[in-house]
């Protein structure tokens, strides 16, 4: 069963946070996630305001998605984001179609 990761960033610090943005997609692409959405236009319908970046990642099952979140070469990229970046990250499991 297919899992999604959704996360909500607010960048401080846009040119630190490149590196981040550089480095995450390699440890994605190890555990087979594909982006659906990427930081494009959004508008927050209830709850919170909308977040500057939006990013939706797809992978073929739940294990797949904890295995790249704790991964090294993820938990390295997220160096480069602290203290440049407030982040929300989920991960849910996807339905039986």
């Amino acid at each position: 069963m297919k899992a999604y990761w959704i996360a909500h960033i607010d960048v401080t610090d846009p040119q630190q946070y490149s590196e981040y943005t550089r480095r995450a997609p390699a440890a994605f692409s190890l555990h087979g996630g594909r982006f659906l959405a990427r930081g494009g236009r959004s508008q927050a319908m209830e709850g919170r305001p909308t977040p500057q970046r939006s990013v939706v990642i797809e992978f073929d099952s739940y294990e797949q998605a904890l295995a790249c979140y704790n991964s090294a070469e993820y938990q390295e990229a997220c160096l480069h984001r602290q203290g440049v970046a407030k982040a929300e990250v989920i991960i849910v499991e996807g339905i039986e179609a």
